[in-house]
């Protein structure tokens, strides 16, 4: 499975309480989060996630006067097993395609797990991924 999906990027100031402020938000307009990673800095911080319905997150958030980009990134199931992140990464560095970032997700009782990442030509990088496959 590989699709390539929205993915809001948030630019929060780093302090307690502003995750919270943003889930409850969504959570206002039953919006599920399905993917999330946090990055921070000295000031601020880039919560980057994928959820349900990014059209009404996006109106919800920058309402709030929230800075928010969306980017198109892909989703990948992989095989939860050593190796697999290594044969995924070097089928896109044949094609010299960069991952800009990932994050990704697996219990050890997983036989999949999921990656998000970003390239920048998803469509390109969606189409090798399934041709390999």
């Amino acid at each position: 499975m590989v699709n390539i999906r929205k993915q809001l990027s948030i630019f929060l100031a780093n302090r307690p309480g502003t995750l919270a402020s943003v889930c409850e938000s969504l959570r206002e307009k039953e919006v599920n989060i399905l993917a999330m990673t946090v990055s921070d800095t000295v000031d601020h911080a880039v919560v980057r996630m994928i959820v349900d319905k990014p059209g009404p997150a996006v109106h919800q958030l920058e309402g709030q006067g929230l800075l928010v980009v969306e980017n198109d990134v892909l989703v990948v199931r992989l095989e939860n097993k050593p190796g697999a992140l290594a044969e995924l990464a070097g089928q896109l560095a044949e094609h010299e395609v960069n991952i800009e970032y990932a994050y990704c997700t697996g219990m050890p009782s997983q036989q999949k797990g999921l990656m998000v990442f970003r390239t920048a030509d998803p469509e390109r990088a969606r189409e090798l991924l399934e041709a390999d496959n």
